[in-house]
């Protein structure tokens, strides 16, 4: 039987993270698979860890590892990656922590791999959790909870970010087939064999934060793996309720860097030029300080926290 090691990432984020085990812990397998949740705090400042302790740490198939410093999204998730792969576990889940599930959905998410071994990862369909819609004003009240976050997704190569398919619309079964042909999904929730992660390596901790996910995608399909999007896999996401305590600023200056470490990456070379020369613009005429900062980091060849504060 195969054995499915389930990596959540904590950073000063207990109650919902908590929720989100919870969730997990609910799940069916079908007798197809085991399952063991690697639950890794990225160094909260809070209490978040001593709060683990007491509640999983008699708990079997729980497993609390604790990050010497923040690594970041990519470098904390690594973190439990390579500890499910010292263990010797077949796949690995990435799962947001502001994220709760259906109890079918890794059943769901397993099933695509045993009709297709060129599948690298494999992500659900992901809904707005009820409350946390980008326009809720927009929708009735049996329309809550139906709203689409993801469907899968593609880049944007002209403005160089990584988009969604479906976001923001009413499933009304738009997006029910199953598709293996995507360039891109977002790092929310994958599933992976870990042939893949050993063929590919893991996330790239350049980034820190934010475009981490269009990242490898790009190495998984430059390996000659696919990006599976499996309609019949179903979670709720709290839309970013893991990174909201760094406000503006953080977002200002991670995806002005990342974006172009991402697209100077992989982009055309069109579009490097385009970004260059809205680098230039940024830096001298529109940005904040931290997107100008995020701009200078670039070219200084500044990574991982780079001058976030």
């Amino acid at each position: 039987m195969k054995r499915i090691a389930v990596i959540i990432l904590n950073w000063n984020q207990a109650k919902i993270t908590q929720d989100a085990v919870s969730s997990l812990q609910q799940i069916t397998t079908a007798n197809k698979f085991t399952f063991h949740i690697f639950l890794v705090d990225n160094h909260s400042s809070d209490n978040s860890f001593s709060i683990f302790q007491k509640k999983y740490s008699s708990i079997q198939n729980i497993t609390l590892l604790q990050t010497p410093k923040n690594l970041g999204f990519a470098g904390g998730n690594n973190y439990g990656i390579k500890s499910a792969l010292n263990q010797n576990f077949d796949y690995i889940l990435l799962i947001n922590n502001d994220t709760l599930v259906k109890k079918d959905f890794l059943v769901e998410l397993f099933h695509p791999f045993f009709k297709n071994k060129k599948i690298g990862i494999s992500a659900p369909k992901i809904y707005f959790a009820p409350g946390h819609e980008y326009h809720q004003n927009r929708y009735s009240k049996s329309q809550i909870g139906k709203v689409l976050w993801s469907a899968g997704g593609y880049i944007d190569w002209n403005n160089v970010y990584g988009n969604s398919y479906g976001l923001d619309e009413v499933d009304l079964g738009q997006y029910d087939r199953p598709r293996s042909d995507l360039e891109f999904t977002s790092g929310c929730c994958w599933l992976m064999p870990k042939s893949v992660i050993k063929k590919v390596g893991l996330l790239s901790e350049k980034y820190f934060l934010y475009y981490e996910d269009d990242d490898y995608c790009q190495k998984v399909l430059q390996a000659g793996y696919l990006i599976h999007y499996q309609p019949t896999s179903h979670i709720w996401h709290l839309n970013s309720g893991s990174s909201k305590a760094g406000g503006g600023n953080l977002h200002d200056y991670f995806l002005t860097r990342n974006r172009l470490i991402f697209g100077f990456s992989y982009a055309p070379f069109k579009t490097k030029f385009a970004l260059f020369r809205d680098s230039l613009r940024t830096l001298f005429l529109t940005g904040t300080k931290w997107q100008k900062r995020g701009v200078v980091d670039f070219y200084l060849n500044i990574r991982n926290k780079g001058s976030w504060r």
